[in-house]
């Protein structure tokens, strides 16, 4: 599984590169603060929201720690998507949020 770091993240937003976030924690815990643009599918409900994803595009895997984006990312990877991981998570993260 290939990881992305915050540092790294960042930088290629202030970059304006093309970034697909998908934050996989809990409704509650994404309401305490999200990185801008990501889109909030709770690990629990990924698999059947798979239809929603595109194949083509490249998708950053967030949560609190690292462990339940891994976990996702897996999934993704499994059913064929291209997929990175957010090293440490949120609790990397010292970027702005939303």
């Amino acid at each position: 599984m290939k990881e992305i770091t915050a540092t790294d993240l960042l930088e290629a937003m202030e970059k304006k590169e093309p970034i697909h976030l998908i934050d996989v924690r809990e409704t509650d815990e994404v309401a305490e603060g999200k990185i801008p643009g990501a889109v909030n599918i709770p690990l629990g409900l990924l698999e059947f929201r798979l239809h929603e994803l595109d194949k083509s595009k490249e998708y950053a895997m967030v949560c609190r720690s690292g462990g339940r984006s891994g976990r996702a990312a897996q999934l993704l990877e499994s059913h064929g998507y291209k997929v990175v991981n957010l090293a440490g998570g949120m609790m990397e993260w010292d970027g702005p949020t939303e």
